[in-house]
């Protein structure tokens, strides 16, 4: 093996392993944001809002 193919090799593996980690990340948030949804249609709320809407009435 030269150390040409050696290096692309390399390159190709790392690049592949990325765009999988960067698919899984992306379809992972979106699963996140299709629970989030289902909640919040079920009545639950995030804290977050609640102390924002604290906070805009005091």
């Amino acid at each position: 093996m030269s150390h040409t193919f050696y290096i692309a090799a390399s390159y190709a593996v790392t690049g592949f392993v990325v765009a999988v980690l960067c698919l899984w990340v992306w379809l992972d948030g979106r699963g996140r944001q299709r629970d989030l949804a289902e909640l919040e249609a079920a009545g639950h709320r995030r804290r977050s809002a609640a102390r924002a809407a604290a906070g805009e009435a005091a």
